[in-house]
């Protein structure tokens, strides 16, 4: 198996950073490759598989303890050793997070805007409102009003339930008139995205990875350790990004966009390592009942099929 020198370097730029945050990497982990594949793993494999990565034993059983009481993780306790689960929120959580970063490229605008309304709320209220609809990318285009092209309106209506918001914010659906591309609409965009500094960061992701793809392709086979070190850098830096990205509608971007870019470099490096990945995991990962099982026939979907 080839082992490529860009992986090493990549994965010894990680371990350098300081601190190495390792709750987020390990959601990164239960979400890519966990959750797809029955969503437990045991501890004592966990921090095996972390290890190269820069993580030592006690920030994992550090970091695993967070997660825990967050409400992200549970476990069961078998023998002398503890197996950890995402819980029904964790889940949640995963499925909302993760299913923007392996979606299609783009979908169909119809010239819809989703808009919630917050001036009924108090201030303190109202800032945590703001927040949660931030993360799922809406604007604030004018005092207490939030709105976004594309949202998905389960997501935000799930997100109103939880902060028992829903009887006191006006939530509602309007449609453009006219053209979906005017320059108004587009100043308003600049406005309240600030899409500049996004694209200087998708910019550092495509000079980062692009090389790597290259080394990829003119690789005969690629060792399976390496493949999942890869995957798991690549989805943690591009959800790092996403989690600032509003995922606006192409017509009301840039013509150079560079999350475009990103999005389908990402895609290309993922289909050429997800196997190897995979049989990483499985060589590696145990469960109270042997290896981890094979992977939910939705991971197959991912960025359009893999």
């Amino acid at each position: 198996m080839t082992k490529l020198r860009c992986i090493e370097e990549l994965a010894e730029e990680f371990k350098a950073q300081r601190p190495i945050r390792g709750g987020s990497l390990i959601i990164t982990i239960y979400g890519d490759a966990i959750s797809p594949r029955g969503g437990t793993v045991w501890l004592g494999s966990l921090i095996k598989l972390l290890e190269p990565l820069g993580l030592n034993q006690r920030l994992v059983r550090t970091s695993i303890f967070r997660l825990t009481k967050e409400g992200w993780l549970t476990s069961t306790q078998v023998g002398r050793r503890s197996y950890y689960s995402l819980t029904d929120t964790g889940r949640r959580r995963f499925e909302s997070a993760f299913k923007r970063i392996y979606a299609e490229l783009y979908p169909e605008w119809d010239g819809k805007w989703d808009m919630v309304i917050t001036t009924q709320l108090d201030n303190e209220l109202k800032k945590v409102v703001k927040k949660e609809l931030e993360w799922q990318g809406f604007g604030n285009v004018a005092p207490g009003m939030m709105a976004h092209p594309m949202a998905d309106m389960q997501e935000v209506n799930n997100t109103l339930q939880e902060l028992c918001v829903t009887g006191d914010v006006i939530h509602m659906e309007s449609q453009l008139v006219g053209s979906h591309t005017s320059a108004p609409l587009k100043e308003m965009v600049h406005e309240c995205w600030n899409l500049q500094a996004l694209s200087d960061n998708y910019q550092l992701f495509l000079d980062q990875f692009r090389p790597i793809l290259r080394a990829l392709e003119g690789a005969e086979s690629l060792d399976h350790e390496q493949c999942f070190q890869l995957r798991t850098l690549l989805i943690h830096h591009y959800r790092r990004l996403l989690l600032r990205d509003p995922l606006l509608p192409e017509k009301l971007l840039p013509a150079d966009w560079a999350g475009t870019s990103a999005r389908i470099l990402c895609r290309n490096i993922y289909r050429l390592i997800q196997t190897g990945a995979e049989q990483h995991l499985t060589d590696t990962q145990e469960t109270a009942d042997g290896p981890l099982p094979e992977p939910a026939p939705g991971f197959y979907k991912r960025f359009g099929g893999l």
